[in-house]
């Protein structure tokens, strides 16, 4: 475990026994919610990374390079924020798997925009969103957000 993870365990631990110091019942309530929480998203979560895993398996470091590596371009950027704006990937998974396609070959820049699309832009909710903001907000919304995604990976390209 890295020095990172240690910290915000300890930060996590130091929260809870401050909440069992103010308050018991509160504390165990909001633990039962936290479990239940994690019950509910865990078929989830474990499906994703399977999947992840058996992508990572087939896909070599070289194909991953070819497609979303510094010589990709700006093509496997675009490619990798395309695939970013159609997944739906809690953001607690898609940074270690940004960082184990950083591992495997993929640039900076491309990995920037999988993420920044993956947040900011919200193909599965697009019909809720078309819904609530209407199709012409949605569409721009959606529209400027794949741009300033794709800017926001080029401009971390260059400066990382």
């Amino acid at each position: 475990m890295n020095i990172t993870a240690i910290i915000i365990n300890l930060i996590a631990l130091i929260g809870v026994i401050l909440a069992f110091v103010k308050n018991k019942q509160k504390a165990l309530k909001s633990l039962k919610v936290a479990g239940k929480t994690f019950l509910r998203i865990l078929p989830m979560t474990l499906i994703i990374v399977i999947v992840i895993g058996l992508l990572l398996g087939f896909i070599s470091s070289d194909q991953i390079s070819q497609f979303i590596g510094n010589q990709s371009g700006p093509f496997g950027v675009i490619l990798v924020g395309v695939a970013g704006a159609l997944m739906h990937i809690p953001a607690l998974l898609a940074f270690p798997l940004g960082s184990s396609l950083l591992d495997n070959g993929a640039s900076i820049t491309a990995v920037a925009a999988f993420l920044t699309t993956l947040t900011m832009i919200g193909m599965i909710t697009l019909p809720l969103e078309i819904k609530v903001l209407g199709k012409k907000m949605a569409l721009l919304r959606n529209g400027f957000s794949f741009i300033a995604a794709l800017l926001i990976a080029f401009i971390m390209g260059m400066l990382l």
